[in-house]
């Protein structure tokens, strides 16, 4: 992308929209869940949380939980870089990696329902939908990565 043809308010325009959209495609896997399995919906609770594939759900979980702690490690990293090299497109390209990391925690979930009819599927889309929220763009973030260019330094 390059960021010098575009104001920061296109950019920042752009990344909600990327953002919306990947938030958006975590519900639809919950809608596609419920259309291919609805039997998943029917909770009860008085089943063990790691269920019949201990050793499945853990290694889901154990990744799943890799995968939050990695989106917030990259974004910091990338916003970093964006601030070092005055590159807004790297503030974007920070917000998606992110996102996309969270979203993988959501088909995690996917899996495990589809595949696994694993009933606490839905705390999987729990954590992706949080995670993805945490990485609302910010405008902030814009402004950092462009603000010695715009000082003339």
């Amino acid at each position: 992308m390059q960021s010098e043809n575009f104001s920061i308010e296109q950019i920042y325009k752009t990344e909600l929209i990327i953002w919306f959209a990947l938030l958006m495609s975590q519900i639809m896997f919950l809608l596609v869940i419920f259309l291919v399995k609805p039997e998943v919906y029917q909770f009860d609770f008085t089943k063990s949380p790691l269920g019949e594939n201990a050793i499945i759900i853990s290694a889901f979980a154990l990744i799943a939980v890799l995968n939050l702690i990695i989106s917030f490690v990259m974004k910091k990293n990338l916003l970093k870089n964006a601030v070092e090299h005055q590159n807004p497109g790297l503030v974007q390209n920070a917000m998606i990696i992110a996102c996309a990391l969270c979203e993988s925690i959501s088909l995690l979930g996917f899996v495990l329902a589809i595949a696994f009819a694993y009933q606490y599927f839905f705390i999987f889309f729990i954590v992706g939908i949080a995670g993805t929220i945490f990485h609302f763009p910010k405008r902030e973030n814009l402004h950092q990565a462009v603000y010695k260019k715009s000082q003339g330094l």
